[in-house]
């Protein structure tokens, strides 16, 4: 999810790696050897047990519908891996296309032209790259949803795929050649987010173009608002914005979340590719830029909005990697981004209740070596008003998590005037602090991860972090969450938090599974060995946990999937508890090229949202048959229309029973 699939000099979760990585970490190799003993180490014992314990054998916590008779509490036939140009689910299933890249989202709406494309329409269309789904139901006829508003991010723009006669170029620094400012225009009007409602008829859901809740919100002519701890300060000021308290434009619009009280959290992730310019004439805010990765220049936006280009606008990078809320139920109200959650490369925001009524948010900084935090608001939800929760997410305590030698979790809080966050390390208020997340988190020793991604609860203080993969990691670097050097696979973090009690500053952790083909003895994976041959999977990246308790995982694998497993990403079922704890059944495959993410479950779990997203783009060139680099002219494969005269189109895919009944 974190990729723009652009063959520069890596991978976009790893661009700037090798300048970014943090002093002094705390690595926990070192401790475990203390521990258990290098001899052991060595030998494996990182190594889970064949149910998966994990490590400390942390005791397994019951779910929603847990079973402890080793019985599948997944009900359907797995399907195969393997890889075409079309999309693929289990016997009894349907999957269909709900909307896809340009289609109409008001009734005044432009049709779809692929050779006739502009700005003014697309930001009337259905954005690029959906990613993040989020389902918010409007109306019930008895038990089950009839109407609800989807709330889909827009992660980014495969040009080579939705541009006629571009061409399959490398997009190298500088940017695609040709670039002028309309085609800038149409990049920025396809990314954001799309709000609009659907309507169940005759068992299956159609998108109502008339609703009065339909809504863009894109990056060039959208208003947002700063709000929180670091709205004001002179960091986030620029020359349209000298009050550094509105910006406009969201971009790189990863996983997100929905609170409680029914509104749309949007985790802006890799906001550092969009920018251009000389580094050194951004004066104090050099450091800060260089920890984030800005800039990388594979946009050509600077060339056309001063915004984009830091040597005019050295502070318009402090303005994105937010957390930005969005009223669905108002498509006049102004997006809020939400500083008190911090700043970084934000994969997600998984909103959890706890005990005590607070609501804690869990994100993941999506880059090799970056950290898992949580959020804790100040105040617990009003469940009667949702409007009084209007500024709750303003005020409360984001923490960093450090993984502890004895199988504990320890939450140090990012508070400024604690810690060393302070002048001494340059710091004067709570707005630096958020500023440079990173940086106060590198201070405060937080644990270094492999690509912390999407996190996801069942309620009952079971939360699953989803680490996708590190292939920098070194040996010496190697400790007990992130058990493998040159981690190509990835792996399934399980936090056991008693209670539900998410605002407690400790936890205990494990590892549910450690991903890859466990025929293959060199990958070390670890899974129960019901697992069949189709059920395991690599790089691990959204995953949603269904209304029983019971946790799905969409993949990743990027332009390497064809030596990471050998098989299209798609969406997997996997047992978290009991006897078949660690079990993996595949549910869903995606075309050539395609990643898998979103996805998520209608409240009645009758229907199933996934979102497929930059078709035909992620190594298609190794597809059999196929053998060079996809362009609109010539993709690897042209779903999900297979019409000649249109490019592949990600989009929006709706997975129902035939006769109708709940999923898996």
């Amino acid at each position: 999810m974190t990729r723009c699939n652009r063959r520069r000099s890596g991978p976009l979760d790893d661009a700037g790696d090798d300048r970014l990585s943090p002093p002094g970490r705390p690595e926990l190799q070192q401790i475990l050897e203390r521990r258990l003993g290098r001899r052991d180490l060595l030998a494996g014992a990182l190594r889970s047990t064949a149910l998966g314990v994990g490590l400390f054998a942390i005791p397994t916590l019951p779910v929603r519908g847990a079973t402890t008779s080793g019985t599948d509490r997944f009900e359907f036939t797995e399907i195969r891996h393997g890889i075409d140009g079309t999309h693929h689910v289990p016997p009894g299933y349907e999957a269909e296309v709900l909307i896809r890249w340009g289609d109409p989202l008001f009734e005044d709406a432009p049709s779809f032209d692929p050779d006739n494309q502009s700005s003014r329409a697309q930001a009337r269309q259905f954005g690029y790259n959906n990613d993040f789904i989020g389902f918010i139901p409007l109306q019930r006829t008895d038990d089950t949803v009839t109407r609800a508003v989807l709330c889909v991010n827009h992660e980014y723009t495969n040009e080579e795929l939705m541009i006629p006669r571009l061409g399959p170029q490398e997009r190298t620094v500088p940017p695609f050649r040709d670039m002028t400012a309309e085609l800038v225009g149409i990049e920025m009007a396809a990314h954001g987010a799309s709000l609009f409602e659907i309507v169940r008829v005759d068992g299956r859901w159609r998108v109502d173009r008339a609703a009065p809740r339909n809504r863009r919100l894109t990056v060039g002519d959208t208003g947002f608002a700063i709000s929180g701890p670091a709205a004001g300060s002179a960091r986030m000021a620029t020359r349209a914005d000298p009050a550094g308290r509105k910006v406009v434009g969201t971009v790189n619009n990863c996983a997100g979340g929905v609170t409680p009280w029914g509104t749309f959290l949007i985790a802006e992730e890799n906001f550092n590719v969009y920018f251009s310019g000389d580094i050194e004439a951004t004066g104090a805010e050099q450091e800060n830029h260089l920890r984030y990765g800005v800039p990388v220049e594979w946009y050509a936006w600077g060339d056309f909005d001063d915004r984009f280009d830091i040597s005019v606008e050295p502070n318009e990078p402090n303005r994105f990697g937010w957390v930005v809320e969005v009223d669905p139920h108002d498509p006049a109200s102004v997006p809020v981004k939400r500083t008190a959650l911090g700043r970084m490369k934000h994969e997600g925001a998984r909103c959890l209740a706890s005990k005590d009524g607070r609501v804690a948010i869990y994100m993941g900084d999506d880059q090799s070596f970056e950290y898992l935090y949580k959020f804790v608001s100040h105040d617990p939800v009003n469940p009667d008003d949702p409007s009084a929760n209007r500024d709750l997410l303003d005020s409360g305590t984001l923490s960093v998590a450090v993984f502890n030698e004895d199988g504990t979790v320890s939450w140090k809080p990012l508070v400024y005037g604690q810690g060393g966050l302070d002048e001494r390390n340059g710091f004067t208020g709570q707005a630096d602090v958020l500023i440079e997340t990173r940086r106060a988190a590198d201070i405060l020793g937080a644990t270094p991860l492999d690509r912390p991604e999407d996190v996801d609860g069942d309620g009952l203080g079971n939360v699953f972090v989803l680490l996708t993969y590190n292939k920098a990691r070194e040996a010496a670097q190697v400790d007990a969450v992130n058990a493998r050097a040159r981690n190509r696979w990835g792996q399934i973090i399980q936090l056991h938090v008693e209670g539900a009690d998410h605002a407690a500053d400790t936890c205990r952790w494990s590892v549910l599974v450690q991903c890859g083909d466990p025929k293959d003895a060199s990958v070390n994976a670890t899974w129960n060995p019901a697992t069949s041959e189709n059920g395991w999977f690599s790089c691990p990246d959204n995953c949603a946990v269904d209304h029983r308790g019971r946790l799905w995982v969409s993949t990743d694998q990027g332009m390497e999937w064809k030596t990471v497993s050998g098989t299209a990403d798609g969406l997997w079922a996997l047992e978290t508890e009991g006897p078949r704890r660690g079990t993996g059944k595949m549910f869903f495959r995606a075309p050539v090229g395609a990643e898998l993410c979103g996805p998520c479950f209608s409240d009645d779990d009758t229907t199933l949202f996934v979102a497929v997203q930059h078709v035909a783009a992620d190594g298609a060139r190794d597809y059999p048959g196929f053998g060079r680099d996809s362009s609109y002219e010539d993709p690897a494969t042209r779903w999900p229309d297979f019409d000649p005269q249109l490019p592949p189109r990600p989009a929006l895919v709706a997975i129902t029973r035939r006769g109708g009944g709940k999923i898996g």
